[in-house]
């Protein structure tokens, strides 16, 4: 992917002056992105880049300056410091650091996802119309573990999805949205779902020397049902066998909102002395993914590596160090699409996989109109990392 911005077609005039605003919880990210940013257009020569259509195409920095400052009773309001009139905007926003915190009265209060969601729509109230275009990359899709509604209960993240349509936005990018039909909620605007898949295998190599990567030494994953198609995608290209496990549960209960899993059962063939690729859209409490680690073990697998976009860790890290101590896992790679806590970073088992150079791509050319087909399809890459791995070249 080094030379990937020459072989895109950038001579096409951009649809407006580029500007990035990223709320307070994407901030470090946000940055990296612009780096790339930055140093690609500073080295892309184009004939045109003279011209009116390609004013502050060049810049030292496409952030924007914007703040989302409280009053006393913990309101807010969205500000915007510098003039937007004609850009084309990329929002940033993570909603789930719960790092940020507020005063209200004497308490100190932690931004919940619901905080964050308000604060993104406050800028783009600020924006006020002003900009040619809007479109929102929010990694972690909003309310995207409530896509469908059973018996009465509520619909929000189609809601969330249409709010923001109807406030202005043109396009919303997400990553590994929980179920991609939610996009049904806004059919005539545009909603992109981004897998990393090259990412971890790139974070996966980079890392673990002795991997034999194919059927007869390596496996693919499913902790459920519901993650079959990423990893039937994951299977395909590495050319590998899949497995996966189906989640029996207690309909008669619910804890913390669920219905909790009484066993999972496993649907695939031996695992018995190979590594395994348990793939999977995020990690909250990790007590799912670390049952299925433990119940490949009971099988006889070897190495087991899990691939997860989203590592919530929302109760702590403390049984990953004892799954990793007790050998249950080798690995645990999630992405910096979400906040991560400097006690994760550090944790010898965790494979941190950048996405901030991925996302500079795509917003580069988004920004130029062109066609982001061939970044949503990692195939070519992962066939050429992997090629890479197996001749001992990485």
């Amino acid at each position: 992917m080094g030379n990937r911005e020459e072989k895109r077609n950038l001579e096409t005039i951009p649809v407006g002056s580029l500007g990035i605003i990223a709320l307070e919880g994407c901030r470090p990210l946000s940055e990296q992105i612009d780096k790339y940013l930055v140093r690609w257009r500073a080295e892309r020569e184009s004939e045109h880049k003279e011209s009116l259509a390609f004013s502050g195409y060049q810049r030292g920095s496409y952030l924007l300056q914007a703040k989302v400052p409280r009053f006393g009773s913990g309101e807010a309001k969205g500000t915007i410091l510098e003039s937007v009139r004609g850009f084309d905007l990329y929002l940033l926003v993570d909603v789930c650091n719960y790092s940020l915190t507020y005063r209200l009265g004497s308490q100190e209060n932690h931004m919940s996802p619901d905080d964050h969601y308000q604060d993104l729509k406050r800028i783009i109230a600020a924006v006020g119309g002003k900009a040619r275009r809007i479109t929102v990359i929010m990694p972690f899709l909003y309310e995207s573990r409530q896509h469908k509604r059973s018996n009465r209960e509520s619909l929000d993240c189609a809601l969330a999805l249409q709010e923001l349509t109807q406030m202005g936005v043109d396009n919303i990018i997400t990553f590994d949205a929980h179920d991609p039909r939610v996009q049904n909620a806004i059919p005539l605007h545009g909603f992109e779902t981004v897998q990393p898949a090259y990412q971890f295998i790139k974070g996966l190599l980079g890392h673990v020397s002795d991997l034999q990567i194919d059927a007869d030494h390596m496996m693919v994953i499913s902790p459920d049902e519901g993650g079959m198609t990423r990893a039937i995608y994951c299977a395909n290209v590495l050319g590998l066998d899949m497995g996966m496990f189906y989640k029996r549960r207690d309909y008669t209960r619910i804890v913390n909102g669920r219905n909790p899993i009484i066993a999972h059962e496993f649907l695939g063939t031996s695992v018995e002395g190979k590594d395994m690729i348990i793939i999977d859209d995020m990690i909250s409490s990790g007590d799912s993914v670390l049952e299925v680690a433990a119940e490949l073990k009971s099988r006889k697998a070897h190495k087991i590596f899990v691939f997860s976009t989203f590592g919530l860790f929302t109760s702590g890290l403390d049984k990953f160090d004892r799954a990793y101590e007790d050998g249950i896992i080798d690995r645990v790679l999630t992405t910096n699409l979400i906040y991560q806590t400097p006690e994760l970073l550090r944790r010898e088992w965790y494979i941190n996989c950048d996405m901030s150079k991925y996302i500079a791509y795509i917003i580069d050319t988004l920004n130029h109109d062109s066609s982001i087909s061939d970044l949503l399809n990692p195939n070519e890459r992962i066939t050429s990392i992997v090629a890479r791995y197996k001749n001992g070249e990485l």
